[in-house]
């Protein structure tokens, strides 16, 4: 005979699983984590803009900081934020059309295609201003095989009559005078291209790109690459603030978020400090460096003020931090795997051009920043 028709009573202390007890544990220690997750935060984004102009910090440093902080954000994406997204959006709490779909690996695809039309966008409308204002740029970051996009507004005008074409300003003399000889002798034409490709190379590989100053468009859209990065950053650090402010399992996160706060400052803030701005706009990495510090201490101070109504297991919790979680997976996903691997290694001829030993080297910093985020992914 069923419950029901004995007339039995359900057990109404039974534990809810969608429910959270949010006691007041660590109340203190909360409280303290709002400033102790800002310094940490603000020690991780300020460090490269502070030392950006510095002599005494080699490049290597900032080179480490960079590709480090690349892999954080590339590991962020999946271990942080996607693996999040799909357990909150496949919660047993949820029902209705939520059930009947993954929606968090959809959520994430629409916001990298948002991501991408919007940055191209952008980037056009950016470009016919700059056109409109008379500024030639190469969009292949000055390779030598965009037809010589660099300047040459100050080579010498060509002579019709001349015999033998005066070498590119850029030549080596032997290069040059190999050249000058070419049209008589087919292996001597041969060597010309050889040695002219040589120069181009050596004129290229050991060109240091983090202070290579990119033409305007190449800054507009660099401009855009970090506004998407700190969009991404902040609505995942406000998500982790509010989390760690109502979790019962404080002492846990709250180490982890410490270091995950400072590794991920510190990619953000190596982009703020590469940033080309004008002069007047200087204070616009300071400012966004301290927003992005300052995001995870008030989710954390919303959490602790909204423990007694907030349940983070409940269906409308899951729901907003499952698509928040997704939509910046998407955003990250495009920002680490597209501007930051793809155009600053892959398609930057300099670097393609370089010596392998820093290429082994930017390889070994990425693995490192994504290694360590994903360890810490085993507690948070």
């Amino acid at each position: 005979m069923s419950d029901v028709d004995s007339g039995a009573v359900p057990d109404m202390d039974a534990e809810d699983p969608c429910a959270m007890s949010n006691s007041d544990s660590h109340r203190g220690l909360r409280i303290g984590a709002v400033f102790i997750i800002l310094v940490t935060s603000l020690a991780g984004t300020l460090t490269p803009i502070i030392f950006r102009h510095s002599a005494n910090v080699p490049t290597p440093v900032f080179d480490f900081a960079k590709y480090f902080g690349s892999g954080v954000i590339i590991a962020t994406a999946f271990i942080h934020l996607l693996a999040p997204a799909w357990d909150e959006l496949t919660s047993e709490c949820l029902t209705g059309a939520w059930t009947d779909y993954d929606w968090a690996p959809a959520i994430a695809m629409a916001a990298v295609y948002g991501i991408f039309f919007a940055e191209v966008a952008a980037y056009r409308i950016g470009t016919r201003k700059l056109e409109k204002l008379g500024v030639n740029y190469s969009s292949h970051a000055h390779d030598h095989t965009d037809a010589h996009a660099h300047d040459h507004a100050h080579d010498p005008p060509l002579s019709v009559d001349t015999t033998v074409p005066a070498p590119p300003h850029h030549l080596h003399p032997s290069a040059s005078n190999i050249h000058a000889h070419a049209d008589t002798d087919p292996q001597l034409q041969a060597a010309s291209e050889k040695q002219l490709r040589k120069a181009d190379l050596e004129s290229s590989s050991d060109v240091d790109t983090i202070n290579q100053l990119p033409s305007q468009a190449e800054a507009s859209a660099q401009l855009v690459a970090v506004a998407v990065l700190e969009f991404g950053v902040v609505l995942h650090s406000v998500i982790i603030g509010l989390t760690l402010g109502v979790t019962d399992e404080f002492v846990t996160l709250f180490i982890v978020i410490i270091f995950h706060q400072m590794f991920e400052g510190l990619g953000l803030g190596s982009r703020l400090a590469a940033l080309h701005l004008p002069k007047h706009l200087g204070y616009a990495r300071w400012i966004a460096a301290f927003f992005y510090s300052i995001c995870t201490p008030i989710g954390v101070a919303i959490g602790i003020g909204a423990r007694n109504s907030y349940n983070g297991n409940g269906a409308t919790a899951n729901i907003v931090s499952g698509v928040l979680d997704a939509i910046s997976a998407g955003i990250l996903l495009y920002t680490g795997l597209v501007e930051l691997m793809a155009h600053e290694i892959l398609l930057n001829p300099r670097m393609m051009k370089a010596r392998n030993g820093k290429l082994a080297y930017i390889f070994i910093c990425m693995l490192l920043g994504s290694g360590l985020m994903a360890l810490l992914g085993r507690w948070a």
